[in-house]
């Protein structure tokens, strides 16, 4: 069944909510807070992995949680025939923990974390001599006002 003819219902819905929850509750537990059967959960699961609505599953790492930890979003101008190039740079960074391409003024976001402000401080150094960036804009993060799971 290709994803683009198969629609989620709000069985559905509700089991991937749970599931961004937490990825490693287990069948019966999933099947008791929906109201259904494990065997109704199983089948979910496998034809949403099937029609690819569920695209795989992984591990998310909280970050340092250390109060002194320096985190921040930098805004990435690419020039463009470089672009390629200077992601591979980028994603070379352990201190980069995401990257995502973008529209817009800016080419490329990195969420960063880094131990101290001196560390912060030199990655942006090294981030701003890659050839082929053409600007970037920094905002450190200060107070989470919402936090997955």
């Amino acid at each position: 069944m290709a994803e683009s003819t198969f629609s989620l219902d709000d069985l559905d819905h509700r089991l991937i909510a749970l599931l961004r929850t937490d990825g490693r509750l287990p069948v019966a537990k999933l099947a008791a807070e929906l109201g259904v059967s494990r065997a109704t959960v199983s089948a979910r699961m496998e034809r949403l992995v099937k029609t690819g609505a569920i695209a795989g599953y992984t591990v998310m790492l909280r970050s340092s949680g250390r109060a002194d930890a320096v985190r921040a979003i930098t805004m990435v101008e690419i020039d463009g025939k470089n672009s390629e190039a200077v992601i591979r740079r980028l994603v070379g960074f352990p201190e980069i923990r995401t990257l995502y391409t973008t529209n817009g003024r800016w080419d490329v976001v990195a969420e960063i974390e880094t131990a101290t402000l001196r560390e912060f401080d030199e990655l942006l150094r090294k981030i701003r001599q890659i050839d082929g960036i053409a600007n970037t804009e920094t905002s450190i993060l200060l107070a989470a006002r919402k936090e997955l799971g």
